[in-house]
C-alpha cells in the first residue's frame, strides 16, 4: 500500500531533466507539409516523393548533421482509408482519419528510413503539452535523449485525435517553431510546393528576407485542397521563429536534394535572417 500512495503523489513532483542538456549546435527542424506527402488529386501518400524526401534527409544525417523531422499527412493518408475524397469538414471525422492515417504514415517511415539504417521515433504534441512547463520538460528530455543517438530521428506530429480547438498549434508551421524554440534548434526548413516566397509583380523567387514584417504584402492565399497551411500561416510561424533567434527557411519539398544546400548555405530557398537580440 505504501508504494501506491507513493506512486499516487508523485506527478506532484517538479519537474528534472536528468539528461544533460546537450543541443548539437547544427541542429535543423525539416517540417514537410500536407501538399508536399500527398497526391493533389486524392489525399492519399505519394509514396514516390516520400521516397525522395527520405534519401534527402538521410543524407544530411549521414553527413554529420543532426535532424528533427516535422511530418503532416496523417489525416491524408487517412483519407482514402474512410472511404473519402476530400479533407472532412467536421472534426471527429478528421480525427478518425489522423487516427488510421498516423498508423500508415508512421509504418512507410519505418519500411523507408530502415533502408538507410536509420530508426525512427515518433512523438505526437498537442499545444497543451508545450504551454504546460511540466511537460514541455518531459517533451525536451526525451528529445535530447533521441538526438544524442546519430541514427535515430524524431519524427513530430500534432495529436490530431486529440487536438481540439483548444489544444491545437493551428497547423504544422507552429508546431514546428513551437518545437524549435523548446529544443534550440539553429534552423527550421518549411517544406512546400514552390520554391520560396515569390515576388508577386515578377513571380521571382525572394532569396533572402532580413526583415518578416515587410513580406507580408507578398501573401496570397494559394491553400490548395489537401494543404492545410498556406503562405499566410507559413509567414506567421517564421515572423515567431526569427523573433525567437531562428534561421528559417521556406522551399520546395518536390526537390528535397536541396536540403543538403540550404543547411550549407547556398541552397535554393527563402532564408529568412534571424533578429539578434539587443
Amino acid at each position: 500500500m505504501k508504494l501506491i500512495r507513493f506512486a499516487l503523489a508523485s506527478p506532484a513532483l517538479p519537474c528534472i531533466h536528468p539528461f544533460p542538456q546537450l543541443m548539437p549546435s547544427d541542429l535543423t527542424l525539416i517540417k514537410a507539409g500536407t501538399g508536399v506527402l500527398t497526391r493533389a488529386a486524392d489525399g492519399t501518400i505519394d509514396r514516390a516523393a516520400l521516397v525522395h524526401l527520405v534519401a534527402a534527409i538521410s543524407d544530411l544525417m549521414n553527413a554529420g548533421h543532426r535532424c528533427m523531422f516535422v511530418s503532416s499527412g496523417a489525416v491524408g493518408s487517412g483519407v482514402s482509408a474512410m472511404g473519402l475524397t476530400e479533407y472532412p469538414s467536421d472534426i471527429v471525422t478528421r480525427q478518425a482519419c489522423a487516427a488510421v492515417g498516423q498508423a500508415r504514415l508512421m509504418r512507410t517511415y519505418t519500411s523507408l528510413f530502415g533502408n538507410f539504417d536509420i530508426s525512427v521515433a515518433q512523438i505526437l504534441l498537442t499545444a497543451g503539452d508545450i504551454k504546460t512547463p511540466q511537460r514541455a520538460g518531459y517533451i525536451t528530455n526525451t528529445l535530447t535523449r533521441l538526438l544524442e543517438e546519430p541514427r535515430i530521428l524524431p519524427i513530430i506530429n500534432e495529436n490530431d485525435t486529440v487536438a481540439i480547438r483548444e489544444l491545437n498549434f493551428g497547423d504544422n508551421d507552429m508546431l514546428s517553431v513551437r518545437v524549435a524554440k523548446l529544443i534550440g534548434a539553429k534552423r527550421i526548413i518549411l517544406l512546400t510546393s514552390v520554391d520560396g516566397l515569390l515576388d508577386p509583380e515578377t513571380n521571382a523567387l525572394i532569396p533572402e528576407v532580413g526583415d518578416i514584417d515587410e513580406v507580408f504584402r507578398h501573401v496570397r492565399d494559394d491553400k490548395g485542397k489537401f494543404s492545410m497551411g498556406g503562405m499566410a500561416s507559413k509567414l506567421k510561424a517564421v515572423k515567431f521563429a526569427v523573433d525567437e533567434g531562428i534561421e528559417t527557411h521556406i522551399a520546395n519539398g518536390r526537390f528535397p536534394r536541396r536540403l543538403v544546400d540550404i543547411v550549407e548555405g547556398n541552397g535554393i530557398s527563402t532564408k529568412f535572417i534571424p533578429n539578434v537580440p539587443d
